[in-house]
């Protein structure tokens, strides 16, 4: 039950990245503009009428109203008269974006829904874990610490909204999800009695580790390279979707050119696996995934963003780095060494 729940969060926490990169392809990162509410209800509303002001109406203190070009917050339970009154009102505190777009709302709403039910998958597999502390300590230590992070992980999303959407918060948002993932994907395999038939050698590891890392970094970049686009967008609009890269920043071509080092060196680990005999399977999804992640960017850059280009270039990042860390599990808990190549 433990590793069904383990699994359980990782797709969500999984899903959780894929609305993520929805969210920012259609530009809802501010559909909520407040946290964890969304406009001061727990379900958002689908119409501007409900954030205008309403006469004779009951409103809950911390719902929230548009009055010309701010967001307003009721200071306490009251029924409305015939006309605004100020002193039932306070502004919003945390920024002065008052913008409702009903699509933008519910893109965000269904990304902080999922982001609840993974931390409530989270919270069930590290009460499920008490049960493995005889078999290792560090589940359960591990599975609570996820709960931490998950924690970690909405108060940054808080402060990415109440940031009006800062891309450095953006980018540390991104690596706290691959952290996670990286943590559910260990507690997975070292909670497992299988045994396995994989085989391991030094320098293969080494050369794994390596590009996990560079994966990270480039993870980074794209964070980057996707803030210059953001603010294209802004500049240009939605529409003029052929302007966002005619004029392309140097962190653009620092990414485009680092994916052949990344590709290199991944070639390099498929080539190790095949002439060794290391059993080590999954680098054959490595590698379809790393040349999917260039097709996107290809299409991106060359096609003008075709839809669902940019979050399938986010995803793909994200699950690349999922199965190149599981591989690297895989070879550190390999149960025979290879010593000479």
């Amino acid at each position: 039950m433990y590793r069904k729940f383990v699994k359980i969060s990782l797709i969500l926490v999984y899903l959780v990245i894929v609305a993520g990169a929805v969210v920012r392809m259609t530009g809802s990162g501010m559909g909520c503009p407040d946290w964890p509410k969304c406009f001061g209800y727990y379900i958002p509303p689908t119409e501007i009428s409900e954030l205008e002001f309403q006469p004779n109406r009951d409103y809950n203190k911390g719902q929230v109203i548009i009055v010309g070009q701010s967001l307003k917050v009721a200071v306490e339970d009251f029924k409305t008269s015939a006309e605004y009154q100020s002193s039932n009102w306070e502004d919003y505190e945390k920024h002065d974006y008052a913008i409702f777009n009903p699509t933008h709302t519910w893109v965000e709403y269904i990304n902080r829904l999922l982001g609840a039910l993974a931390g409530l998958a989270v919270l069930v597999m590290a009460l499920l874990s008490f049960k493995k502390f005889s078999l290792k300590k560090r589940i359960p230590i591990l599975s609570w610490l996820c709960v931490l992070m998950m924690g970690f992980q909405a108060w940054l999303g808080a402060t990415v909204v109440y940031s009006v959407l800062a891309p450095a918060k953006i980018t540390i948002h991104m690596i706290m999800a691959l952290v996670i993932v990286a943590v559910l994907l260990y507690l997975l395999k070292i909670s497992s009695e299988k045994e396995s038939n994989k085989f391991k050698t030094k320098s293969f590891q080494l050369l794994l580790s390596f590009a996990v890392i560079l994966t990270l970094i480039q993870v980074v970049m794209g964070t980057q390279v996707r803030q210059f686009v953001d603010e294209q967008i802004r500049s240009f609009g939605y529409d003029a979707r052929s302007m966002w890269l005619s004029d392309p920043n140097t962190m653009f071509y620092v990414h485009r050119s680092f994916s052949i080092l990344v590709l290199l060196v991944n070639l390099a680990l498929w080539w190790q696996n095949r002439k060794f005999g290391l059993n080590l399977h999954r680098i054959n999804i490595v590698i379809a995934l790393i040349l999917l992640e260039v097709a996107t960017g290809v299409a991106m850059y060359n096609f003008d963003f075709p839809y669902l280009s940019q979050p399938l270039h986010l995803v793909i990042a994200s699950l690349l780095f999922g199965f190149q860390f599981y591989l690297l599990m895989e070879s550190i808990y390999a149960t025979e060494k290879i010593k000479k190549l």
